[in-house]
């Protein structure tokens, strides 16, 4: 008979679910002495029964209290000096698993079952329990809410990181995977359980400062990726964080910091995170020594890296835990125009993440607005922007949907301002791609009418600064002009026509979209006005064709549906039909000055 099962037979106990335990655990060690590890399956059973006891009803007093002697017993078990290393060995690829399902019960046995890991740590091959940990991380029979059960594994594998003996940059990579889908996962359960999410959070914390100190046993290359991987794996863990339900943005402020702190010993600056350059060194470092697939569980780094900056914007203490400079930053951005492209390009993350915070976007407009503030002027082209085109185009998308579902007015505001700076610090042709592409993708009414106006704006702008330049300069700068591009085509038409007669055919929907075909019947309006007005026909809105085909197939279509509405609507006194008639007069006299206009034009041209 072994001497630990001496041990236990002679121990006192009163408890009988302790006693029952006892006999198992004997019984368990001396088949696994036999060659039989079988038995250590009773064990696992015995366990499971008495936490999922627990767990199925946190008020019965007399599970918990069953469950907290029957984990402290186990514990006693393992830490017997006389344990044949045989036996903790078999035991080991189940009992940290079964053990953290104990976790979430109380602090106490959280504590315990920590312990209990760290028993197997000490005693077991690290490389072994970096495998038991990653398997039970990622079972699919955790607990539901299971915040304790995956902080315990996480501390768990904090140590076990440390303790390994080589391949150290291979074995932590094929565990952060593991770690952040987990993590991922288990604060979307928890919801708004700021408590427990803090303290898984804290949790993973300690893997980054468990990877940091293995980082510091290497020079070279090796300390190379591993910088890089904790780099990558901090900004993912700090988007999540401000994905969190908190109640207060502030909240999150300590673990903000402490993330923040990981950021110059991985060479990130501000600069570099809110231009992206510094996550796309890190991904380079990588990419070659990982899967194809391996990224997926990065998904969220370069939201990570702006709001690492957003977070700095926000709170003096992160910026200092960081090691930035937030003036010199904004100096930066708005002075370099490709350095706040880029910039934009990454603030989109925030904007566009429907898990975000309105308090942060909030930030992240206001960062917008201040990076654009004063250096930007109207950029007509002398840079090229054909790179960044697509960014700049998602991002302007982006803007429009916060100022369509902001909270509040203010956002809606400094959204729409966002919105017309970045649009000004865009090269002439690209921005006319940028807002075609805004009015051809909009779902909403509202926001193609501002779309729309805002096209209406540059067309004004522009012929108001041709009519200055002709004035004011001699006549060869006409020949220097003709190089800058202009945004008077007759592309400008095809938006009309896209609100006016949609892709689908017929008429627009009516009167659902009757602030999108009052902006464009506007914009037409204007087109016809100033073209006729300065004898020029840079759209051919003025060509015999453009003008037959507005009048048949915008215009009068358009007057037949407006009509039938007015009559059908005109003698109903319900407030619907007020309402209606009311929304119905601008489009109806704007409407009807364009069929004036037109006639006109055609009857001078046949």
């Amino acid at each position: 008979m072994s001497t630990e099962n001496t041990e236990l037979r002679e121990a006192p106990s009163a408890h009988p679910l302790v006693l029952r335990l006892q006999e198992i655990i004997c019984s368990c060690s001396e088949s696994i002495q036999g060659g039989d590890g079988s038995s250590v399956w009773e064990l696992v059973d015995f366990l499971e029964t008495i936490s999922g006891s627990a767990l199925a009803d946190a008020e019965d007093e007399d599970a918990q209290n069953n469950a907290l002697e029957v984990l402290s017993e186990i514990q006693r078990f393992l830490l017997s000096p006389t344990l044949d290393q045989e036996v903790i060995d078999a035991l080991s690829f189940e009992l940290p698993k079964v053990a953290s399902k104990f976790a979430g019960l109380s602090s106490r046995c959280l504590e315990i079952a920590d312990r209990i890991i760290d028993r197997f740590i000490e005693k077991c091959s690290p490389r072994d329990m970096l495998s038991i940990l990653c398997g039970a991380l990622s079972a699919t029979d955790r607990p539901i809410y299971a915040s304790g059960y995956v902080a315990s594994i996480l501390r768990g594998l904090s140590k076990v990181f440390i303790s390994l003996q080589r391949r150290h940059f291979e074995q932590v990579k094929v565990a952060i995977p593991v770690i952040l889908n987990v993590l991922k996962a288990a604060c979307s359960e928890l919801g708004d359980e700021d408590t427990e999410c803090m303290n898984l959070f804290c949790r993973a914390i300690g893997i980054a400062d468990s990877i940091r100190a293995v980082c510091a046993k290497f020079e070279g290359r090796v300390n190379e990726k591993l910088r890089a991987l904790l780099g990558l794996y901090v900004l993912q863990v700090m988007a999540l964080v401000s994905f969190s339900e908190g109640d207060k943005v502030s909240s999150y402020l300590p673990l903000v910091s402490q993330l923040s702190n990981f950021l110059p010993y991985c060479d990130l600056s501000y600069l570099g995170l809110i231009t992206g350059s510094d996550v796309d060194v890190m991904t380079n470092i990588i990419v070659g020594e990982v899967e194809d697939d391996y990224m997926s569980c990065l998904s969220y780094i370069k939201h990570g890296a702006s709001l690492s900056v957003i977070w700095g914007y926000i709170y003096d203490d992160v910026t200092q835990a960081a090691g930035g400079d937030i003036s010199f930053i904004m100096g930066e951005l708005q002075s370099n125009q490709i350095n706040r492209w880029q910039a934009v390009g990454m603030l989109k993350y925030i904007l566009a993440s429907t898990d975000m915070l309105w308090e942060l976007k909030k930030h992240a407009i206001n960062f917008l607005l201040c990076i654009t503030n004063g250096s930007v002027t109207r950029n007509d082209g002398l840079t090229d922007c054909s790179i960044f085109l697509p960014s700049l185009c998602a991002a302007s998308q982006v803007i429009t949907k916060v100022i369509i579902y902001a909270p509040n007015t203010e956002l809606r505001k400094n959204a729409y301002e966002a919105l017309k700076r970045v649009l000004a610090d865009t090269p002439t042709s690209d921005r006319f791609d940028i807002l075609k592409a805004l009015i051809t993708n909009s779902d909403s009414s509202s926001m193609t009418a501002i779309l729309l106006d805002l096209v209406r704006g540059e067309l004004h702008r522009e012929s108001f600064q041709r009519i200055s330049t002709k004035k004011d300069e001699a006549p060869q700068t006409e020949n220097q002009g003709s190089s800058i591009s202009s945004i008077w085509t007759a592309e400008v038409l095809k938006l009309v026509e896209i609100v006016l007669r949609p892709p689908e055919g017929g008429p627009p929907p009516f009167p659902e979209h009757g602030d999108a075909v009052l902006a464009a019947l506007n914009l037409y309006r204007f087109i016809l006005i100033t073209e006729s007005a300065g004898k020029t026909n840079y759209t051919e809105v003025l060509s015999e064709k453009n003008l037959q085909k507005a009048y048949n197939e915008w215009l009068l279509p358009l007057r037949t549906l407006v009509t039938g509405i007015m009559t059908e609507n005109k003698n109903d006194y319900d407030q619907l039909a007020i309402d209606t008639v009311c929304a119905l007069n601008p489009v109806e006299l704007v409407l009807y000055r364009c069929i004036e206009l037109v006639e006109e034009k055609l009857k001078h041209s046949t």
